[in-house]
């Protein structure tokens, strides 16, 4: 298997940098022959590279494990649409707040924003595909933009779109057809030296595509247009504030993390929350704080401060009083001896 760390060029947006994901703990796995893997990727992808005659694909391939595991993917986010499909055994899966148990022929289809993991904690046994094609965006209300050997006609490519950005449904049972397409992919990896198969690759790719047009028209998911809003953009973006409350955040930053303007984003945020960003920010790691404060006697006061994203100790102090009447080991002493 190899990996290219080298030279990689990772998405930027907006002032955004974002990395793919490394998927270690399957590399780990693999090294220690835990499973069968074979896969065709870019970036930090694991698996052999793809060549620039399927731009826009960035890992196509499956692992076969037929014994337990000890291993499982977290909680992340691809760069790009991730279609899964389980040809055999079962796989624990989560997307959002859904749990769920994957079963033979069972297909999910995550959006580039969308938090899913793996395994609970570990991966079930079976033979689990993935196709994961980059849009070139990374939030709800972004305008998607499909590789260009895509050949789906624009109507019906406009369609498939529409539909995978206006619902939320994570699941599908699927049909012999659709598993019969992975089953194709999975050989076309198998074969490919150095992109031989690169032409075989799109087709199959565009294939699945059409089948998975049929099966959602089909389905007669319910639309929501609020979902490609942009302030659903922010919502989700202030909803991963909280996992990173220690960056040196200013409104511009917090904006462009969004992928929406200042002038938007402070009118969704207002809306949100009923406070502006930098006021919403401050009442976060306060909250943070306070927990830290409580559950953690052994920090010192700076130490508080600095773990929630605050540039000196003097002036988490001074906003810490000013917001609870009372001085931040004062707020601790008080908590401690209540309990």
């Amino acid at each position: 298997m190899k990996i290219n760390i080298q030279n990689i060029t990772p998405f930027e947006a907006d002032g955004i940098v974002y990395h793919a994901d490394t998927c270690l703990p399957l590399i780990d796995a693999v090294n220690r022959k835990k499973l069968k893997f074979k896969a065709l990727a870019r970036y930090t992808y694991p698996g052999d590279r793809l060549t620039d005659d399927t731009l826009g694909l960035n890992s196509v391939g499956y692992w076969d494990a037929n014994e337990t595991q000890d291993w499982g993917l977290d909680w992340h986010r691809n760069e790009g649409l991730e279609i899964h499909f389980l040809e055999s055994g079962t796989m624990p899966y989560a997307q959002g707040n859904n749990q769920l148990e994957l079963q033979p022929n069972y297909m999910t289809i995550t959006r580039p924003w969308e938090a899913h993991k793996v395994g609970d904690p570990e991966v079930g046994v079976g033979k689990f595909y993935w196709v994961i094609i980059d849009l070139d965006v990374r939030r709800p209300h972004q305008n998607w933009k499909w590789p260009d050997w895509i050949m789906l006609s624009p109507s019906d490519l406009e369609k498939l779109t529409l539909i995978l950005r206006q619902n939320e449904k994570v699941v599908w049972k699927t049909d012999k057809r659709i598993r019969d397409c992975f089953q194709r992919l999975g050989k076309a990896v198998d074969a490919d030296e150095n992109g031989s198969n690169a032409s075989r690759i799109r087709l199959l790719v565009n294939y699945l595509l059409i089948l998975i047009l049929d099966l959602l028209v089909e389905d007669e998911v319910e639309l929501n247009e609020q979902l490609t809003d942009s302030s659903r953009s922010v919502q989700l973006f202030l909803k991963e504030l909280d996992n990173n409350l220690t960056e040196a955040w200013t409104i511009e930053k917090m904006a462009q993390s969004a992928g929406v303007g200042l002038t938007r984003f402070t009118h969704h945020c207002k809306q949100i929350t009923n406070l502006t960003p930098m006021r919403y920010l401050m009442m976060q790691r306060l909250k943070l704080s306070k927990d830290i404060l409580i559950n953690n006697e052994q920090m010192s006061v700076s130490e508080v401060a600095f773990a929630c994203g605050f540039s000196t100790s003097q002036y988490f102090s001074t906003v810490f009083k000013k917001h609870e009447k009372c001085t931040p080991l004062e707020y601790r002493l008080k908590h401690l001896v209540a309990n």
